[in-house]
């Protein structure tokens, strides 16, 4: 069976077209690095996925912190994830990079800031 792809590995964003029989890659076209054919395995055995999304800063310049994961995750655990990031508020300071919760539900990734927020000056 002939599966198509885009490849998110990388900045080249490859259009790949793979020949597969069950869990097994017979043929990839359309690859511009090798890590084409690495991704089309994952995708095929664990689909894994990095999240990006933002956490509420009570007293913070801004009302809210990027935060993203360390590590990607099974795609099967993106919303039990998102539900742990929304459960948690914050307060300012935060530290770009600051780790906000460390092992999230034991997926081996950390959630981080990916932005700095400072103290609400109050004039």
């Amino acid at each position: 069976m002939k599966k198509e792809y885009t490849c998110i590995i990388c900045p080249n964003g490859c259009e790949l077209e793979a020949e597969i029989e069950g869990t097994e890659i017979i043929a990839i076209e359309g690859a511009a690095c090798s890590k084409g054919t690495d991704y089309v395995r994952q995708e095929l055995v664990d689909p894994q996925r990095n999240i990006a999304t933002s956490v509420l800063v009570a007293n913070g310049d801004i009302p809210l912190v990027s935060v993203r994961l360390s590590n990607p995750i099974p795609k099967a655990e993106i919303f039990a994830v998102v539900n742990e990031i929304k459960k948690v508020k914050l307060t300012a300071p935060v530290m770009l990079g600051q780790v906000i919760i460390k092992n999230v539900l034991g997926l081996n990734a950390d959630v981080i800031a990916t932005k700095q927020v400072g103290v609400k000056r109050v004039s």
